[in-house]
């Protein structure tokens, strides 16, 4: 009796050494990988690419499951990030993540070449420690076809089809895989790089909200008790000890300002800030006068001049959200005050101009030049002019106020005659545009 030696249940495909003998492609599956090679350059998420090929290519492969996993930690580690099957449930989901040292897949993920498992159970009496084949077994899978995503030479991650039947793949599906993979790998990798970015953005931002929103308390009852003792509540203090509480004071206002614009900055970036459309808001009473409160101090301490003009303001309502334009007040009147010539004047306009809301702010100061204009309401930018140097900002103000404007549906801009005055001015729709009366989200960047 002839010993005969067990097939492997593991094989690996040199596509580039074998790929003489593969029989040239029937015209059902030329016009298969066209279409799909043509489709998946068009897809933007990872969802839409994988999806994609879960339904138009079972007709040329046999399989009940696709998995895509990405290489993470220098080809370390493997992270699935994407898996569908025509059964339930799915056990090894997004997010599972497994060392590459010492499996199988480390050899995919050095040569390059694909791999087949004909019997994921014999593989895995095989290989008992593999915790991803004990959830495909369980799920009922019993073989599987991998095909590695190869961008400009190297391995960024895998594609797997399983099927719950044993020994379905051969060197031809392989081959089909491999004619997809190129195009599929450097889809699948730029809408991997776009999930990661803003899934980095959105901790980023998060992580930005809980520090900020941690420092404004502590902060604010420093100033407010700085503030008791300049005032002399506590006991009569010399002019030295004065002085110096003042300068702390302006300190801690300085970086509650820097707090507020961040705070701001995690609700849009975050998504968390909606707009909330209230008709026939008394524009003066829960905009205006609100936002003065905020910025009357600064104006004093620089010996500003604040001229109001609001004609018929009992009579000036609007639709808005009041509390986001009062954000957008108090940044521009902040800016006014801010960058303005001390001793010098800020104006506020106010008035309903045909089916518009305006308002403007005007300072005398320096103002910006021309070509400074396009750097205006942009996130962190900031303007290099030598009047603008050693004052403190983070360049968030201004793309704040643009966002929140935005989502009113209204337009903001700025003028100025450089070396004598500055003007912000907004104009919002009214009524507000269907989209942000609806409560329109912002999130991302412009």
């Amino acid at each position: 009796m002839v010993n005969r030696k067990p097939v492997p249940a593991l094989r690996y495909f040199d596509p580039f050494r074998e790929s003489q003998a593969f029989a040239p492609l029937a015209e059902d599956e030329r016009h298969i990988l066209s279409t799909v090679n043509q489709q998946i350059a068009a897809k933007r998420s990872l969802t839409d690419v994988i999806d994609f090929l879960f339904e138009r290519t079972g007709t040329i492969f046999p399989f009940d499951r696709i998995g895509l996993s990405f290489v993470e930690e220098n080809g370390r580690r493997i992270v699935s990030q994407y898996a569908r099957a025509s059964y339930e449930p799915i056990l090894l989901g997004k997010g599972y993540a497994e060392d590459l040292r010492d499996s199988s897949l480390e050899r995919v993920l050095k040569a390059g070449t694909p791999r087949i498992i004909d019997d994921l159970e014999r593989y895995l009496e095989e290989h008992p420690g593999s915790r991803s084949t004990k959830l495909l077994v369980r799920e009922g899978v019993r073989s599987s076809l991998t095909c590695p995503l190869i961008v400009e030479g190297r391995v960024v991650g895998f594609l797997f089809r399983s099927s719950r039947q044993r020994n379905v793949y051969t060197a031809r599906h392989v081959e089909l895989e491999m004619s997809i993979s190129e195009r599929l790998s450097q889809a699948v990798e730029k809408a991997w790089r776009i999930e990661q970015l803003e899934a980095a953005n959105f901790a980023y931002m998060e992580m930005l909200g809980f520090v900020s929103h941690e420092l404004k308390n502590p902060v604010a009852s420093m100033v407010t008790d700085a503030k008791l003792l300049v005032e002399g509540y506590l006991g009569s203090l010399e002019q030295q000890q004065s002085d110096k509480l003042v300068r702390l004071i302006e300190k801690g206002e300085y970086l509650l300002d820097l707090v507020a614009e961040y705070l701001d900055l995690a609700r849009v970036e975050g998504g968390e800030l909606h707009l909330t459309a209230v008709p026939n808001v008394l524009f003066v009473d829960e905009v205006v006068e609100p936002a003065l409160d905020v910025v009357r101090d600064r104006i004093d301490e620089r010996r500003m001049q604040l001229a109001v003009d609001i004609p018929d303001p009992l009579r000036l309502v609007a639709d808005c959200d009041p509390a986001l334009l009062k954000i957008v007040l108090v940044n521009l009147l902040g800016n006014a005050i801010k960058y303005g010539r001390e001793d010098g004047t800020v104006r506020l306009t106010v008035a309903m101009v045909g089916n518009k809301l305006r308002v403007a702010i005007w300072n005398e100061g320096q103002g910006f030049r021309p070509n400074d204009r396009s750097q205006l309401f942009r996130k962190f930018s900031r303007l290099t002019t030598p009047a603008h140097a050693g004052r403190g900002g983070t360049g968030l103000g201004l793309y704040n106020a643009w966002r929140i404007i935005q989502l009113h549906g209204g337009r903001i801009k700025a003028d100025s005659r450089y070396g004598e005055w500055a003007e912000f001015t907004f104009e919002i729709p009214q009524p507000l545009p269907n989209t942000a009366a609806a409560g329109a989200t912002v999130g991302g960047s412009a």
